[in-house]
């Protein structure tokens, strides 16, 4: 008996479909006004991003990076977020309940760009890097906002004092981002 050909195309191209969505990335809608103005900076235009889940493999993230992450406080809902201090950095936060953290080892400290309109880690403090989930590396829709997502921190948010990232993990994403271009932040991802 000889299976239909669709059939054939169904059961090699679902799991393979998976596969890549799960391990290499995807493209997300991004809501809300937390990211603003990187993403959604026009009320009546919604972003979509790729989200690169191969780019996060080794929990490999750095300051300025937009990553979608599991909320820390509702784990049914993933958000968009900039990374602004790692593992050992000082921060100085706005309306936590310290005015300084030292960023503890296997966290990071992520805000939204919109400052005073984000559920970020001034609410909830430090995020393990486990939650993290993808980096957002650009913007694929609209076609007008077709560009990559720049890594970088605002002036204004940069640590007070940098910890010390281990040797292996530097050396390996500067030779990576000396090879391709670096990608950036995003806001709420549903």
């Amino acid at each position: 008996m000889r299976f239909p050909t669709f059939l054939k195309s169904l059961l090699l191209g679902v799991p393979v479909g998976v596969t890549l969505l799960d391990c290499v990335g995807y493209v997300a809608r991004v809501e809300g006004v937390s990211m603003q103005p990187a993403l959604n900076p026009d009320a009546t235009v919604t972003d979509y991003v790729f989200l690169s889940r191969w780019a996060v493999r080794n929990m490999d993230v750095q300051r300025g990076d937009i990553i979608s992450l599991i909320s820390p406080k509702d784990p049914t809902q993933k958000i968009i977020k900039r990374v602004v201090a790692l593992q050992g950095d000082v921060i100085s936060t706005l309306g936590y309940k310290l005015p300084y953290v030292t960023v503890p080892e296997g966290h990071c400290w992520v805000e939204g760009d919109h400052t005073g309109n984000s559920l970020d880690s001034n609410t909830f403090g430090p995020v393990s890097l486990g939650l993290v989930t993808a980096r957002a590396t650009q913007i694929v829709w609209p076609p007008s906002r077709w560009q990559q997502l720049p890594s970088t921190v605002p002036k204004t948010r940069e640590p007070i004092a940098m910890g010390k990232r281990p040797a292996a993990v530097a050396s390996s994403r500067s030779v990576n981002n000396s090879s391709s271009s670096s990608s950036n932040p995003i806001g709420e991802v549903h």
